[in-house]
């Protein structure tokens, strides 16, 4: 695709080669630990659609490294979250297998930038959903589990004044993400009811209600494989859905000790050093 182009995120602006160009860019900053300057500082014409196309350009060349797709991320999807970023349009991205971690685990801190945690719900998905029109009916009839999840937010590009652009570029901060807790079937409990606890070294830092999220956990996956298909793309059954966060992001350092109570659902935790 070249400058011109029109996708159902708009126009492209900008053309291969400078998508290549901003790709290369974050690449450097994964590496590095060293976050960019905002891209739409620096291309202020750029669009939603182009941010995407920096991001397939980003996953592609994971793959071709050997890294496997396993799921999606959803950002954005709260009130909580919207007010803490200045963002109002939800955003995703891809979850590679190496960005899975076991509850109880240590993460190595330097490994992230701009290290924080949220709260969410990761749906299991056994049937692919693909859209246009998916409900949350639709996504729970698909869904084999819903787990209780921590994502680790890692921000390649400077955080001040992001813009959905910036974001969507990212990956949607898109780290690692924590499971654990007790799986239930999606018609096992009222996942809107769901809550959580996030304590940060024995301390809540923040609590949450998972209808949070677009009224019903289960919205924005819907909302994600009706966004997949504008794209030609859709949600392939064993994926793993996190479906948006209910609390705010909790910054965590270096010793710190990060533990999500979700009651029945059990609890997810980690360790940074």
């Amino acid at each position: 695709m070249t400058a011109g182009d029109t996708s159902p995120d708009g126009a492209r602006t900008l053309d291969d080669a400078a998508v290549v160009a901003i790709a290369d860019e974050l690449a450097e900053a994964d590496r590095t630990r060293t976050p960019v300057p905002l891209l739409t500082a620096r291309h202020p014409g750029m669009t939603v659609a182009d941010a995407y196309a920096v991001q397939r350009t980003w996953r592609d060349r994971g793959e071709a490294r050997g890294r496997r797709v396993v799921g999606h991320k959803i950002g954005l999807t709260s009130k909580a979250m919207q007010a803490a970023t200045g963002i109002t349009e939800p955003d995703y991205g891809v979850i590679f297998d190496d960005m899975v971690l076991e509850s109880g685990g240590v993460v190595e801190h330097a490994a992230y930038s701009n290290v924080r945690v949220e709260v969410e719900l990761a749906f299991v998905l056994a049937f692919p959903l693909e859209g246009p029109g998916v409900t949350v009916t639709d996504v729970l009839r698909a869904t084999e589990r819903v787990v209780p999840a921590l994502e680790i937010l890692d921000a390649r590009v400077e955080m001040p004044g992001r813009t959905i652009v910036d974001t969507i570029s990212d990956n949607a901060a898109m780290g690692a993400m924590v499971v654990g807790g007790r799986p239930v079937r999606p018609d096992d409990v009222d996942l809107r009811w769901v809550s959580a606890l996030l304590y940060r070294n024995e301390t809540i830092e923040e609590t949450g209600v998972a209808a949070g999220v677009l009224g019903h956990p289960a919205q924005g996956v819907a909302w994600l494989a009706n966004k997949l298909a504008a794209h030609g793309d859709s949600l392939a059954a064993g994926e793993t859905v996190l479906s948006g966060s209910f609390t705010r992001p909790t910054w965590v350092h270096p010793g710190d000790t990060v533990h999500a109570d979700y009651g029945t659902l059990g609890a997810v935790t980690c360790r940074f050093v």
